[in-house]
């Protein structure tokens, strides 16, 4: 008898110290943000200068080429080293810039989703206080099955002021 009681006292412990657990999706809510469409504008503004440099850099080097190859033949040796390591030097600075060009894209992709991220944190975080929940974890991240009651991707939409259709409030 004195077991029972202990192994109920635990049992009961366990079961009070277990939190409550949800799930977010969050890149889901990053789409249904009108801030979006902001970041979206920016970046390709962003990418179209990237690509006036490049474009510069490949017009300079086309300029550079074709004085070279029409003036080749009056170069002295020395002026026809100095064309060529030029053209070298430039071609190497667009295959850089090329490849820079997708890492500097990023960068900027994720300072300009900083905010937003920020955000959805906040309503999350207000969100699972006023719910009672203890974790929360993403949606998308090795669950196999969410019961829509844990899912607080609603609620966090509807903190954000953003309108959710019938079918999404129906999921919770």
């Amino acid at each position: 008898m004195k077991f029972l009681k202990i192994a109920v006292f635990f049992i009961s412990l366990s079961t009070f110290a277990q939190g409550k657990v949800g799930a977010v999706d969050i890149e889901y809510i990053l789409s249904k943000m009108p801030e979006l469409t902001s970041v979206q504008t920016e970046m390709e503004t962003y990418g179209k200068s990237l690509d006036v440099d490049l474009n510069k850099k490949i017009d300079e080097y086309k300029a550079l080429l074709e004085e070279y190859k029409k003036d080749e033949a009056t170069f002295s040796a020395e002026k026809k080293k100095e064309k060529q390591t030029a053209l070298l030097a430039l071609d190497n600075d667009i295959q850089k810039f090329q490849q820079n060009g997708t890492k500097l894209m990023e960068i900027r992709r994720q300072e300009a989703l900083k905010p937003l991220y920020a955000k959805i944190g906040q309503a999350l975080e207000k969100v699972a206080k006023q719910q009672g929940y203890t974790q929360v974890t993403r949606a998308t991240q090795d669950i196999v099955y969410l019961d829509p009651a844990y899912d607080l991707t609603v609620p966090i939409l509807l903190e954000l002021g953003i309108s959710v259709s019938d079918e999404e409030a129906e999921g919770n």
